[in-house]
Parts: structure tokens; C-alpha cells; sequence
């Protein structure tokens, strides 16, 4: 492959990204528990269009440093790791595409510092899922009374949720990816009952090869999480009411940024957390919505799951993009 990888010292991490083509600066920024290495289809297309293409670790996963503190996971310090890794890129502003925490992380830095971001890019996550009468924890908590759910599994007892998925990242990530993808209803985890293990919750996953993940590309992404662990991971999850507080200036108020959407047809978070009807909220929360696409038979996993027509979409949007950087 044509990308190189590489680490800076940045924001009091040692953040490691991997990078291909030259251009307009692109980052792209991933979920959990994903790492860099769920935009390795898209990376070498769009550098190939002409792009600097810059996909990161984010912070607590992958080769990126994992603070211990959930603390540190909240806006100043993600905001902080992408305005950093601009300052080291020697760049003043950049088009950015993100998915799950790290197009959370992408809002934050539009809202923030707006003059920074030329454009988004965003997959399955339409905005923050933000109810200002209940911080995202109390919800977790009153949810995780009822049945199984993975944000109470992962905040209310600190430790337990990284040690079991520490000792079987390989079963861990491949149920998950399976759960999060078209070909299953995540939601269907929720009937299971309170204090039901993560692995327990998750249905079994046919063996692979599937049709969007080979045995390789699991274990690229099993040997980053068996390296670094979950902590990283589940820290920010943790550090959501922190996350809560902070953005409650930008309650009500329009995102500036310049905005595209991707939306699969069967996410979950697009189905089950960000309300109803989300979609057709985004008028209303974005100053600048330029288009919104649909991929079908998709789930979470979208770049991976339906990784031509997520980097078809992404190309066509791009072109709109080159000259706001």
C-alpha cells in the first residue's frame, strides 16, 4: 500500500495516523471499536482523486495513546486532538468525515473553532444525540434497569466491561461488527435482561469470510484492540455527561459547517438514538445542508459494509468540497 504511517506528539498524546495522496487536506475520523484501519478501502480512492487523505487514531484506541482518566475524553481534549493534528500537518483548516465518536468529535470542532473545518462529511450519525432534560448516563441508567444496554454496561461498573472484552477481543469485535451490520437488528440485544454480559447480549457470528469482512480485516482490527485493550474505547462513553454539559451552549443552534450525509439504510443509531425521524430534522440543524444519500442494505459498519458506493458518495461530495479548503 501507498500510505505511511505516522505518530506526533500532540495534545499530551502520542497520536498515530496513517496518510496517502496529496491535495486538499481530508481527515477521516473513526468510531468504537473501530481504529484507522475501517477507511483502509476508501483511503487510497480518495487520495487517488487528488486529496491528502489523513485517517488518525483517535484517542484511547488504536496506536494513539489511552489515557486511563475518562476526563480526559471530553470536548477540549478531542476538539484539542484534531486542531493538534492540523497544527502538525502544517494545515489551517481541512474537509473532515467521521462516523460515531469521531464525527461527535467533528461537530464539537465546527461548533468550536467553525474556521477549521471546510466541510462534513458525515456517516450514520446525523447529530448529536442530545436530550437537554436528561443527561446521556441518567438515560443509560434507567434503560440499563429494563434490559441490557451497552452504554450502561459500559459506564456503571468501570473495569468489568474492559476486562471481559480485554480476554476475547476476537469474539467481542467479531459479534459486534456482525450486531452493528444490515444483516442483523442490533436492537434485538435490548431483550435481554438487565446485567447480562456484553458477549452473553450479542448473537453468535457466522464464520468468515462475509461478504463485507475477510478473516485478515478482522484481525487487523482484533491485534490494534488486543494490543491497546478497551479501556481507551470505553472511556468515552464514560465521559459523555462531561460531553453533555459542555455542548449545552450550542443548544438550539445550527452547526455552521458546510454538511453532506450518508445515511444506511438499517443503522441503528439513525433507527434507535437520535430520535424520530431524524433525517428530516437535519434542516434545522445545520446552517449549510448540501445533500443527504441513502445507502441500502447497510448498517452501521458503512464504509465497510458497502464500502463502493460509501467512497462513490464521498468522491462526488468531495468535488463540491475543493474549493472551501
Amino acid at each position: 500500500m501507498e500510505w505511511r504511517h505516522g505518530w506526533a506528539e500532540i495534545n499530551g498524546l502520542t497520536m498515530h495516523y496513517v496518510e496517502q495522496g496529496r491535495g486538499p487536506l481530508l481527515i477521516l475520523a473513526h468510531g468504537f471499536p473501530h481504529t484507522w484501519f475501517s477507511w483502509h478501502r476508501q483511503i487510497p480512492a480518495l487520495a487517488g482523486a487528488g486529496w491528502r487523505v489523513v485517517a488518525p487514531d483517535l484517542r484511547g484506541m488504536g496506536d494513539t495513546s489511552a489515557p486511563a482518566d475518562p476526563a480526559l475524553y471530553d470536548v477540549p481534549h478531542t476538539v484539542g486532538d484534531l486542531t493538534g493534528l492540523l497544527a502538525h500537518l502544517e494545515a489551517e483548516r481541512a474537509v473532515f468525515a467521521g462516523l460515531d465518536f469521531g464525527l461527535f468529535s467533528i461537530y464539537d470542532l465546527a461548533y468550536t473553532q467553525p474556521d477549521k473545518v471546510a466541510a462534513i462529511i458525515g456517516l450514520n450519525n446525523p447529530a448529536w444525540p442530545h436530550d437537554p432534560a436528561r443527561s446521556p448516563l441518567t438515560e443509560a441508567a434507567q434503560m440499563g434497569q429494563r434490559h441490557f444496554y451497552h452504554i450502561d454496561y459500559f459506564t456503571a461498573r468501570p473495569g468489568v466491561a474492559e476486562a471481559a472484552l480485554d480476554a476475547e477481543p476476537r469474539e467481542f469485535l467479531k459479534r459486534v461488527f456482525y450486531a452493528l451490520s444490515a444483516d442483523y437488528h442490533y436492537i434485538d440485544v435490548w431483550n435481554h435482561p438487565p446485567g447480562t454480559p456484553y458477549l452473553a447480549a450479542l448473537p453468535e457470528a457466522p464464520p468468515l469470510p462475509w461478504p463485507w469482512l475477510s478473516a485478515l480485516e478482522l484481525e487487523f482490527l482484533v491485534q490494534a484492540y488486543a494490543k491497546s485493550g478497551f479501556q481507551g474505547g470505553l472511556n468515552w462513553y464514560r465521559a459523555m455527561d462531561l460531553r453533555w454539559a459542555q455542548r449545552r451552549r450550542f443548544e438550539g443552534v445550527p452547526n455552521p459547517a458546510p454538511f453532506y450525509f450518508i445515511a444506511s439504510e438499517s443503522d441503528t443509531d439513525i433507527e434507535a438514538f437520535h430520535g424520530a425521524d431524524p433525517l428530516a430534522k437535519l434542516k434545522t440543524q445545520y446552517v449549510d445542508l448540501r445533500r443527504v444519500a441513502t445507502v441500502p442494505r447497510a448498517g452501521h459498519m458503512l464504509q465497510m459494509e458497502r464500502s463502493g458506493e460509501t467512497t462513490r458518495l464521498m468522491l462526488e461530495f468531495l468535488q463540491k468540497c475543493r474549493d472551501l479548503v
